[in-house]
């Protein structure tokens, strides 16, 4: 496993996992359990970007 995908807290893994799957539904990505090589560059990056928008607006209501 390289730096980039490992999980800092292993009990934290499954919570990611579920925060992957439901951002990705909330742009119209279609992810499968376990390996998603066959997205599209764009694909995955607008999952990654809705998780980081939807961290970013967590942390600006908290503060």
């Amino acid at each position: 496993m390289s730096n980039r995908s490992r999980v800092l807290v292993p009990e934290a893994k499954e919570a990611l996992n579920k925060f992957k799957m439901e951002s990705s539904r909330e742009v119209g990505v279609s992810l499968k359990e376990g390996y998603n090589g066959d997205l599209t560059s764009r694909e995955a990056g607008s999952v990654g970007g809705q998780m980081v928008k939807k961290m970013i607006e967590s942390y600006e209501k908290n503060l």
